[in-house]
């Protein structure tokens, strides 16, 4: 499942990662299994995740001794919503050259 399409005017990066939490449903992920799933480097990451933070599109939550990122609900598609259609491979084409 992906984020809802008025957030994926973002940088690839923080798009990535909110799929990858939308994608996980309500356990949410740590930094570690963020980091493999969005496979940046983890200052990347940080930086993407602050970003995310601060404009209130995740949380993090602790507990059990484990911390967890989670999507903010707005985020996240509604069950009834239609997926987003995937992009032709011309347009994953167009998309890796940033064109």
């Amino acid at each position: 499942m992906k984020a809802k399409r008025e957030f994926r005017d973002r940088e690839d990066v923080e798009v990535a990662i909110l799929d990858a939490l939308v994608d996980r449903g309500g356990e949410g992920m740590t930094v570690f299994e963020l980091r493999a799933a969005v496979e940046e480097d983890i200052d990347t990451l940080e930086a993407a995740l602050a970003e995310l933070n601060e404009d209130s599109l995740i949380s993090v939550e602790s507990s059990d001794g484990r911390t967890v990122v989670l999507p903010d609900d707005r985020v996240v598609p509604d069950p009834g919503e239609a997926p987003e259609e995937e992009g032709s491979l011309l347009d994953a084409v167009r998309d890796r050259l940033g064109l």
